[in-house]
């Protein structure tokens, strides 16, 4: 079991105190690994929806402190912005892909990754003010089982003009873009716990089986509105070629 998680912030700190409990206590997730991705520091601003015990680099930080509490888990971090060529190194055949960035960029480059890849599993959140989805992108043994996150149902990611995080200080950046646009730690939470309900699914025998026998159809995304508390699955369809 290889957890690679891209992006410790907002939803990244709420999913990962209930990720590394479950797996650390969970005997049938044998060696399991977490690899934290960030390039981001914590500062003094991230408080209102991050949780943090010291200052300097979000996976630095973040591991050495889960370290401590979940000692059966190797954890490693990487301080480093996800790019096209590391990307090579990071994400490889067989991992389970927690993203939890706030750029289009960055979801371009491992959707890009993922193409390139006989299995993975992909667990997209993203969220605005107060609504957000989960986009899953199942691929076994070449075959896409749901639609890649870049598809004809998402040409907002896919014609997106982010910039990399690496130049978040920029016009346009993601700096400036979550002052236009601040996100609440509550609908963090809540495309963190639908995350995690994907994550348990797709690691749970019996119900992956399920899932890939019965429901795939209504499993490529979730959307879900905090104002009128819905959560509903996106009927995808894998786009034949």
């Amino acid at each position: 079991m290889k957890i690679k998680l891209i992006g410790t912030g907002g939803i990244g700190l709420c999913v990962l105190p209930v990720l590394a409990r479950f797996v650390n206590f969970n005997t049938a997730f044998e060696d399991p690994q977490i690899h934290l991705i960030d390039g981001d520091a914590y500062e003094e601003k991230n408080r209102d929806r991050q949780q943090f015990n010291d200052f300097g680099n979000k996976a630095e930080v973040t591991a050495k402190d889960y370290s401590q509490q979940f000692p059966r888990i190797f954890w490693q971090a990487h301080p480093t912005y996800l790019d096209e060529v590391n990307a090579v190194r990071f994400i490889r055949n067989g991992d389970l892909v927690m993203l939890c960035v706030d750029n289009h960029n960055t979801r371009k480059i491992v959707d890009a990754r993922a193409k390139a890849l006989q299995n993975i599993t992909i667990i997209n959140g993203g969220n605005d003010t107060t609504d957000g989805n989960v986009i899953i992108h199942l691929k076994r043994d070449g075959v896409d089982l749901t639609p890649p996150m870049v598809s004809h149902y998402h040409q907002d990611i896919a014609q997106s003009d982010d910039l990399h995080p690496s130049q978040m200080n920029q016009p346009g950046s993601c700096t400036r873009m979550a002052a236009q646009t601040p996100q609440l730690v509550i609908m963090n939470n809540l495309i963190a716990a639908n995350m995690l309900a994907a994550f348990y699914n797709l690691t749970n025998p019996q119900v992956y089986s399920d899932i890939v026998q019965k429901n795939l159809v209504n499993y490529g995304e979730i959307y879900s509105d905090l104002i009128t508390m819905r959560t509903v699955p996106q009927q995808r369809f894998v786009q034949k070629s």
